[in-house]
């Protein structure tokens, strides 16, 4: 099972500039039908409070990376800004959307302006189940048990805009969302600067034990990590901590 982390400078307010990056980056040979294509935190957009991006008029967005997801056949995580929410948009293979989640912690220190959502996702990623989250929501490890409690995902995912300033922060509390649910959690970050923070990349999958099988540096690029499930399924028969919760 192969999931890419896709990272770049993403060009603040500019979708048009940001779709062409992205198009670039995915016209890698690495990346192939069926496999799992993951964006950061509004990638068309960067981390604006703009509520110009909040809109009703998001189709145009929804139709690019359906389009995507169909024409690699592949299944596709992206950030966007949608109604006043940050959301994390899901499209399976054959463009079809098959989740939507909303950021259920704001990121209120930074003067995010976007509603929050109440409740975590799940979708079918193969046979997977995969739980998104976005960015500030890693540091609350309530929203990641109630997922675990749910579906017991075998993968967790934040796309997020996190700043080098934490980024210390960011390796280890992915970490920790990885142990404590036995399962593989991916951090999807991005690089470069804009009008208020720098952000360092240090995109990473973190398997059940905690251990890195994928980084990313700090450059633009796809990093592609490859998931062993039966592993994973024969940690959680040994150890059953998720029982119970």
């Amino acid at each position: 099972m192969q999931l890419h982390m896709v990272q770049w400078d993403i060009v603040w307010e500019s979708p048009e500039r940001n779709r062409n990056t992205i198009d670039s980056l995915l016209a890698n040979d690495d990346i192939c039908p069926g496999d799992l294509v993951v964006l950061p935190e509004t990638c068309l957009t960067g981390f604006t409070h703009n509520r110009d991006f909040a809109a009703e008029a998001t189709q145009a967005d929804r139709e690019y990376f359906a389009a995507v997801a169909a024409r690699l056949g592949v299944t596709l995580v992206s950030g966007i800004i949608e109604n006043g929410q940050n959301i994390a948009l899901v499209h399976g293979p054959a463009g079809n959307q098959l989740a939507r989640y909303v950021k259920q912690r704001p990121f209120v220190h930074g003067g995010e302006v976007w509603r929050a959502g109440d409740e975590p996702v799940v979708f079918d990623w193969n046979g997977i189940r995969v739980s998104p989250f976005i960015c500030y929501d890693l540091r609350f490890p309530e929203l990641f048990r109630t997922a675990a409690a749910r579906w017991q995902p075998e993968l967790m995912l934040v796309i997020a805009s996190w700043p080098v300033a934490r980024i210390h922060h960011w390796t280890r509390l992915l970490t920790a969302r990885a142990i404590e649910n036995q399962c593989f959690v991916a951090g999807i970050n991005r690089t470069g600067t804009d009008p208020g923070y720098s952000f360092p990349g240090a995109s990473v999958c973190v398997d059940w034990n905690g251990d890195a099988l994928a980084e990313s540096g700090s450059e633009l690029g796809v990093t592609t990590a490859a998931l062993d499930i039966d592993g994973l399924n024969a940690y959680r028969t040994a150890l059953p901590f998720l029982k119970g919760i």
